[in-house]
């Protein structure tokens, strides 16, 4: 026997719960099949869990380093990391019940289980009790990624991690070498390093958070050498072997062949869509290269079919998979809509946070002639008064429109404060549209008018290039 739904969304992560919660609000019904855990990886083992132990690791710091503001704190300060993935754990279980109450509560039927597209219009559901034949007049992937593997380092040995892994460390590591010098690298690598954990990173190309504007990596490439991260640009990994309590890592650059030893290896080059054993070749999906290919609605090469998330392509954020999932259920419900988002931001947690909406400086100067604005936290006073005075503000505009091509913030906060460059490059907006906005003072946002004033030359509180 077979049940009929009007949508079945196929994973629970930030692209598929939210687009079965549009589908059940617009009166669609709806049945959402999640494998493991509700919010997928990204509230169980990737966004909210790092940023948790990013967020902790931060206070620490800022606790042991009080004293610059003469606040004296006696006695010894430490990590219990027991508690400290209790609480981690408390702040996940709270979103995704929170996921589950919401999609039950707006009339979105769950199942957990593993799916599979077994003809058109039907999917295969297999749970603990067996295998159930769902039909659709339309389904939704949004089966997210998973990290890549790399040859000679398996994440089924205890001592290779993956980020999954690493976010449940119930110890501080002494030491621990880290693979890939990419956001998820520099985002865990810091938060160890903070704790007390000798980290070194190693990095296949010549320059850490590769693509990413050449001032901002500079600036991480600073800290980290001040936090004592050890960082070894255009080396390779080779392999690794077990040592006494720890790993012996092979590596090799231009120098020639060394080895690290430490407790853990931790690899992040990447992750990889989830699209196999979804029966996409059987029914002849057309692919792009490893995502699966779609158009400006998200509907695959099938029309009952659509996918959204890591599996539709780059980027790979969290924040795109949600609008993805959105826009896919207006469409699943009858509504003339696309996906037609302007820019995406992009947020590295790193210390200091990096931050960017549309084009960065180098990316807008190879496409014609920009103007640039930039504002360094320091001239800021609500940076000031928090000590937190590292970072900059730029905008970048076009030198004959002044329309805004693109916002990069690198210091505190910055990935609250990218939002309203994201706004005003969706808007289409002139640097003065930001520039004649009254900030309120004293806030970091100021930062973002100076800068849009400063690409004009008209800034106040800097010198005008």
């Amino acid at each position: 026997m077979t049940t009929r739904y009007q949508a079945i969304v196929i994973g629970a992560g930030p692209g598929g719960y939210p687009c079965a919660i549009r589908l059940a609000q617009m009166g669609v019904k709806t049945l959402i099949i999640e494998k493991e855990n509700w919010g997928g990886v990204c509230l169980n083992v990737g966004c909210i869990p790092s940023k948790a132990l990013i967020t902790a690791a931060k206070r620490y710091e800022e606790i042991t380093h009080a004293n610059t503001m003469g606040i004296r704190v006696d006695g010894l300060v430490s990590v219990d990391m027991g508690a400290l993935q209790g609480w981690k754990d408390s702040v996940v279980k709270k979103l995704t019940g929170g996921v589950a109450q919401l999609l039950t509560g707006n009339g979105a039927d769950r199942v957990i289980g593993t799916a599979r597209l077994v003809g058109p219009n039907r999917v295969a559901v297999r749970t603990e009790a067996g295998e159930t034949i769902y039909e659709a007049d339309h389904v939704v992937l949004a089966t997210g990624s998973r990290p890549i593997e790399i040859r000679g380092f398996s994440y089924a040995d205890a001592r290779v991690l993956d980020s999954t892994k690493a976010l449940a460390l119930t110890e501080v590591p002494r030491s621990m070498v880290v693979i890939g010098g990419g956001y998820i690298g520099l985002e865990l690598g810091s938060v160890y390093a903070k704790l007390g954990t000798k980290v070194t990173v190693v990095e296949g190309t010549d320059g850490l958070l590769p693509g990413f504007d050449p001032d901002a990596t500079k600036l991480i490439a600073r800290n980290l050498k001040k936090a004592g991260v050890e960082t070894l640009l255009s080396h390779k990994a080779l392999g690794w072997e077990a040592i006494e309590n720890g790993v012996r890592v092979s590596v090799e650059g231009a120098s020639g062949p060394r080895t690290i030893d430490a407790d853990y290896v931790l690899v992040t080059v990447g992750r990889r869509p989830n699209t196999e054993q979804l029966g996409l070749e059987d029914l002849g999906i057309a692919m792009a290269g490893p995502f699966v290919a779609v158009d400006e609605q998200r509907r695959t090469s099938a029309p009952w079919l659509f996918a959204i998330g890591d599996v539709a392509g780059q980027p790979m954020l969290a924040h795109k998979a949600t609008h993805e999932g959105e826009v896919v259920a207006e469409v699943i419900a009858g509504h003339d809509v696309k996906y037609d988002a302007r820019v995406v931001p992009a947020v590295v947690f790193t210390d200091p946070e990096v931050a960017v909406a549309g084009m960065m400086e180098h990316e807008a100067a190879a496409k014609g002639a920009i103007k640039v604005g930039k504002v360094p936290f320091a001239a800021i006073g609500r940076a000031l008064t928090t000590g937190e005075t590292e970072g900059f503000f730029k905008v970048v505009i076009d030198a004959a429109s002044h329309r805004v091509l693109g916002v990069t913030i690198v210091g505190a906060h910055a990935s609250d404060l990218i939002s309203e460059a994201a706004l005003a490059l969706e808007l289409d907006a002139e640097a003065l549209d930001i520039g004649l906005t009254i900030h309120p003072h004293p806030t970091l946002g100021e930062g973002v008018m100076e800068a849009a004033k400063a690409a004009l030359g008209e800034a106040v509180h800097v010198m005008n290039r």
